[in-house]
This record gives C-alpha cells, sequence and structure tokens, in this order.
C-alpha cells in the first residue's frame, strides 16, 4: 500500500503508537521526520526505529527535543524546512505525545491532588500542542494540500478512572482540536482525524495506575479476545493516509478490533 512521496512527522516517535507509525509509513514510502523526547536509557529505542527507516530505503531525520517547547519546535520546523526544500513536503502529521501528570483531582492530603502547573503542562503536551505544530506547518508551508493529521486519543476522553483526570481532560480537549482543525484545513484539502485504539500494552499505559485491570479488561471483553496491538493501530493510519480517505475528516475513528461495542 504505498502512498506518493512525501514526508510523515510523528510527534512522539520512539516507541508506542508512534514508532510503528513510523516504521508503517516508511514501509508505505513516506520519509520520516521523528520528535521525541528521551534520556540515555532509552535512546536505543529510537535508534532501532531509525534503523528500521532507514532499512527500509527510507531518510529518517530524529529530533531530541521537547516538542511543548515553542523554541525547539522552531529549530525543527527550520530543519525540516531545509530538508524538504524544492521536494515533496510533509504529507502526515501524527499526534502522539504521551507525557502527562497522572494524580487525582482530589485527595485527602493536598499535596497528592494535581495542580495548576501540572494541569496546564499536561494540557499543552498532550492537546494544544497539536494547534501549535499544525500552525508551524501550515504557516512555513510545509503541510501538503492534502496532507492528513492524526492525533491518538483514548477511551478516557469520555471515562473517569482513578489518576487519569489530567490526561482525560487533554483528550477530551484533543478531539475538540481536531473538530476544530478538520474545520478549517478542509479549505486547503486537508484532513483531521483523531483515533482512538484500544487498549494497548504500551509504556505510557504501564504508567496507569491500575493498568493491569484495564488489561485484563480489555482481554476479557474484546470480540478478537487480544489487546489492540501499535501495529494495528499503524496500518489503520496509513490506509487513512491514501488519497481515496480525503472524505473523512473530523472524526475519531476507532481501532479497537470492536472492544467498546461489547457491554
Amino acid at each position: 500500500m504505498k502512498l506518493e512521496p512525501g514526508w510523515c512527522l510523528i510527534l512522539g516517535a520512539s516507541s508506542g503508537f508512534g514508532a510503528a507509525t513510523a516504521r508503517a509509513l516508511a514501509r508505505a514510502g513516506l520519509d520520516v521526520f521523528g520528535v521525541h523526547l528521551d534520556r540515555k536509557a532509552t535512546l536505543p529505542l529510537v535508534e532501532e526505529v531509525v534503523r528500521d527507516v532507514e532499512a527500509l530505503g527510507r531518510r529518517a531525520e530524529f529530533f531530541n527535543v521537547n516538542a511543548a517547547d515553542p523554541e525547539q519546535r522552531n529549530l525543527v520546523i527550520e530543519k525540516i524546512r531545509a530538508s524538504t526544500q524544492g521536494g515533496p513536503r510533509v504529507r502526515v502529521l501524527l499526534h502522539s505525545l504521551a507525557f502527562g501528570t497522572l494524580k487525582p483531582f482530589v485527595a485527602p492530603e493536598e499535596k497528592n491532588c494535581v495542580n495548576a502547573r501540572q494541569m496546564a503542562m499536561t494540557l499543552e503536551v498532550m492537546a494544544t500542542s497539536l494547534v501549535d505544530w499544525t500552525q508551524a506547518l501550515v504557516h512555513a508551508d510545509l503541510l501538503d494540500r492534502d496532507g492528513r493529521v492524526f492525533a491518538m486519543t483514548s477511551a478516557g476522553s469520555s471515562r473517569a478512572w482513578p489518576a487519569y483526570g489530567p490526561v482525560s481532560a487533554a483528550k477530551a480537549a484533543l478531539e475538540s482540536i481536531i473538530r476544530q482543525l478538520a474545520l478549517e484545513l478542509a479549505p486547503r484539502g486537508a484532513t483531521a482525524n483523531a483515533i482512538c485504539a484500544g487498549v494497548t500494552d504500551t509504556p505510557a499505559l504501564r504508567k496507569i495506575p491500575g493498568s493491569d485491570a484495564m488489561i485484563d479488561g480489555a482481554k476479557s471483553r474484546n470480540p478478537f479476545g487480544r489487546l489492540t496491538t501499535p501495529e494495528d493501530v499503524s496500518g489503520a493510519i496509513v490506509a487513512l493516509s491514501r488519497p481515496e480517505c480525503h472524505w473523512i475528516t473530523g472524526n475519531v475513528i476507532r481501532v479497537d478490533g470492536g472492544e467498546e461495542i461489547v457491554a
């Protein structure tokens, strides 16, 4: 399933959905810009993604920066501009940033509650940074006119789970942002959709208190009898990036094997 030549930009490219999508889009013919924030211990994960992309004959340019930092974002945009000058632009943008505070809104002791700074950080990284990156690509004329914008949401956008409140709020905001981007990008021919994966055993999931119970519940509930994988999601993103899918926009698309339809 080959795509027209161009680049993808993956925000959160070192593991989970971002890494799987980088590999899948490279197999589909896109070169890969990857943004990630990793320390020395997890850099081998990034290096493995880069090797896999290059082994497929595609270019890989990865940036170890804070995706929510305006100055660092501007530097990445300038490097993208230099790499794409005179050639294909960014055809796919995936927002898959999974860094936020997992604390309750209300706890017996005030010190254990999420505070305003943590709440704002979670919303910025996991939601409003998508606006910043989309604006930056558009204003630099780097987003292809038939471009695709995707953002990873979750069932937590409309459900309550212990200590998940800040991330839940960010996911709900992210879905709202996708709807607005779908409206505002349509005159350019670009689309925007949120991807809601089923429960997937990723490093981000393992950080959620009670994740083992979430995994067990999903396995017993899913009609296919297994968890969603990052590859299930990346395959859907590749399919939705094809020209034939240009009329699909503004949606929350479930990629979960029917997990959500089972009571």
